[in-house]
């Protein structure tokens, strides 16, 4: 466990799960030991009984900057790839047995932004700012979202976002079906949060058909997010990309 991510129960939604981002001195940038944490707490919620819906949720203003980039910067300079630690949350993601919602205030960048391609059903604020800047990092695409956004936006929109880097706001994430409702601020928490109960109260048997008919084939997202990762990890190794993230951090 790390105090970066906290995961919990609430006591006023029965049955939730929730995973909350908790660095908000670094944006909520994700690191190792957090990608871990929320891998595990996916896991473990597929064999608890107690557990029927996950939300996901930041602090106020962020929702994750995506990956911490001392951490890719590290990984760049040792020759190393992406991290399992990554990898393993992404296919604790795509493999969920139960419902996974989130919820959206401010800054998504990255798997920021990638990880609500999972997740059921999202709701962001209106101040929300979604952006995958991978292209300009010297990177390629994460999370399977080359092959679930094209699918969900279409090409133009799922280039733009992946791609250009171009940032889309609440009310393009929600034109795109990234989001599925816009609240204001203060309302996503139990926006949520409620949302998730609700979902948690259904009969979960009937729920998880649902779910699986409506997903699809989840096998070949996860040899996407594969296939991703081999390119993500030669282009770590690049130096174009090193020369991005020292680029960067001298900002």
């Amino acid at each position: 466990m790390t105090d970066h991510i906290i995961v919990e129960q609430p006591s006023a939604h029965p049955g939730v799960q929730l995973i909350r981002f908790n660095r908000p001195e670094k944006k909520n940038a994700i690191n190792r030991a957090m990608y871990r944490t929320m891998a595990d707490a996916l896991n473990a919620a597929n064999t608890n009984p107690g557990i029927r819906a996950t939300a996901f949720l930041g602090t106020e203003g962020c929702f994750s900057a995506g990956n911490d980039l001392n951490d890719f910067l590290a990984a760049a300079m040792g020759g190393r790839g992406l991290e399992q630690e990554i990898l393993d949350f992404l296919y604790a993601l795509v493999n969920a047995e139960k419902p996974v919602v989130s919820g959206v205030d401010g800054l998504a960048i990255g798997i920021g932004t990638t990880i609500h391609l999972h997740c059921d059903l999202t709701i962001a604020s209106s101040r929300s700012q979604f952006r995958t800047p991978f292209v300009d990092l010297a990177l390629v695409p994460e999370a399977g979202s080359s092959l679930v956004a094209p699918r969900l936006m279409g090409h133009q929109r799922a280039f733009a976002l992946l791609a250009a880097g171009e940032a889309f706001s609440a009310e393009e994430a929600k034109e795109a079906g990234l989001v599925w409702k816009v609240v204001e601020p203060g309302e996503v928490d139990a926006m949520t949060l409620g949302l998730a109960a609700k979902l948690a109260a259904k009969p979960p048997e009937a729920l998880r058909i649902a779910r699986d008919l409506t997903r699809g084939d989840r096998g070949e997202i996860i040899a996407r997010i594969d296939e991703e990762a081999r390119y993500f990890s030669a282009r770590l190794k690049s130096a174009e990309a090193r020369a991005a993230f020292e680029a960067f951090m001298r900002r």
